[in-house]
């Protein structure tokens, strides 16, 4: 990702801390977190779902007040 240089090196940047040897020891913790990360396998594909029929009628119903909606927005005729 970001931390990769064209070389291939991981840089990890720490100064959360004041000391040098303290910001190395959680450069070093960090590192093995990122490691640890990346060794994890990745998660299983998605399962494809299909909508239940009430929900394909409940969504085409609203469509279709929808429609009726617009329908009517059109100019009044007058007698």
């Amino acid at each position: 990702g970001q931390r990769a240089t064209k070389d291939g090196d991981v840089l990890i940047e720490a100064s959360r801390f004041r000391t040098q040897e303290r910001n190395r020891e959680d450069a070093r913790e960090r590192m093995v977190a990122l490691i640890a990360k990346a060794a994890e396998p990745p998660p299983p594909p998605r399962k494809k779902t299909r909508p239940t029929k009430g929900s394909v009628e409940r969504r085409l119903k609203v469509k279709a007040g929808r429609s009726d909606v617009k329908k009517m927005r059109g100019r009044v005729k007058g007698d």
